[in-house]
């Protein structure tokens, strides 16, 4: 069944972080949700209560949820939907899509197989990444995070990937089932839009003269915002700035690192920036920074390189896929980094902006969803034995 013959489908997220969370996974599911609405497709969002959030939510239907015992604003979710919810939603989905493989993605995964509909699952996150929340002995908390993946991972439909490298690391850990490689989208024609302004950087310390670097993300230890501070202060150049945007469980620590090395006169926290002001702020700056060696894909390089700026990013195998060519790869080092980051022009360089933008076209909403409704299409009208995509892994 290809995309242009798919019929109008109704599709059932469920999802273990969701709004008021702010990060790539909660924007990645309300992007693709967006592009599937946009095509007459329906899309209903199952996702965890979260105290004091009251919003006016289409098509979201919340969980009852417990706090974790952690600093995280994520919730325990607890596997219970209404009967209603069960009745007038679940049962008429054509199709299920799991964003995780905790509590929400086993929900999801036991009403298809009850119903008999596909599940697809999109591997958001490098779990085994993130055990530093669980207060466990470390290695067995990887092991068993990996051993999750792997069992998870076998018992859907297709699992989709946003890099190559992705693909591989599943595979390399056993997972056996259909791997589809899905670059996660992002509104190219915003970003791209964005503009330099003077008054901006002037807003957030950058005097004229001053180089700005800038860094968005969750403030969180798997991020590695330490090595851009300790960079930052390796350079000891006072019209060096640094830009960071975003909040999160790690923030008060980053600040007082920030002054302990002697770098907090050169460093602006902005805290939480709304997403429509995201486009100027990535294109005011001189450089964007990307530290984290722990993304699936890290849509802030792809908003960065729509909005032309140079991206200078650590060396992993998602990150080489994500710029080719487009950013500069650097060791996830201090002083590869401060090299790096003494080495940025005062301001980005024409071609180079040229080209960092029509490197992000590939991550344009309009591409994931066609490649979403493939995906959809082959599993609710299976192709003949033998014929895959040529992106299947």
């Amino acid at each position: 069944m290809s995309r242009s013959h798919n019929p109008k489908l109704s599709v059932g997220f469920f999802t273990e972080v969701y709004r008021p969370v702010v990060n790539g996974v909660v924007e990645s599911v309300d992007t693709l949700a967006e592009g599937l609405r946009e095509r007459g497709h329906s899309v209903y969002c199952f996702a965890p209560q979260m105290p004091g959030f009251d919003a006016d939510e289409r098509a979201v239907f919340r969980m009852p949820s417990l706090p974790l015992p952690t600093n995280t604003p994520y919730r325990l979710t607890l596997p219970l939907v209404s009967r209603r919810n069960v009745n007038n939603v679940i049962k008429r989905l054509s199709i299920v899509h799991v964003h995780s493989m905790f509590v929400t993605g086993w929900t999801g995964l036991r009403y298809a197989r009850r119903y008999g509909m596909p599940v697809v699952y999109t591997y958001h996150t490098q779990l085994e990444a993130y055990t530093h929340y669980v207060p466990f002995e470390p290695h067995a908390t990887r092991f068993a995070a990996l051993q999750l993946t792997r069992t998870f991972g076998n018992l859907v439909d297709a699992v989709i990937v946003p890099t190559p490298a992705m693909a591989t690391h599943l595979r390399d850990i056993g997972v056996e089932a259909r791997i589809e490689i899905v670059p996660s989208g992002i509104d190219v024609e915003r970003f791209g839009a964005g503009r330099r302004d003077d008054a901006l950087r002037a807003r957030v310390g950058a005097r004229p003269g001053d180089r700005l670097l800038l860094f968005v993300s969750r403030l969180a230890r798997e991020k590695n915002v330490e090595l851009v501070l300790r960079a930052l202060a390796e350079t000891s150049d006072p019209k060096l700035k640094l830009v960071i945007a975003g909040d999160g469980p790690a923030r008060e620590e980053l600040e007082t690192l920030a002054d302990q090395l002697g770098v907090a006169a050169r460093t602006r926290f902005l805290g939480a920036v709304a997403r429509e002001q995201l486009p100027d702020l990535y294109a005011s700056a001189d450089a964007f920074v990307f530290p984290s060696t722990t993304e699936t894909q890290g849509l802030v390089q792809a908003e960065a390189l729509a909005a032309g700026a140079l991206v200078i990013s650590a060396d992993t195998p998602s990150n080489r896929e994500v710029l080719g060519n487009a950013g500069r790869i650097v060791a996830p080092t201090v002083a590869a980094f401060a090299e790096a980051m003494r080495e940025a022009p005062a301001a980005p360089v024409e071609a180079a902006s040229r080209h960092a933008r029509t490197a992000a076209a590939r991550f344009a909403v309009t591409y994931q969803v066609d490649r979403i409704l493939d995906v959809y299409g082959s599993l609710l009208d299976p192709e003949p034995s033998g014929r895959r995509s040529p992106q299947t892994a």
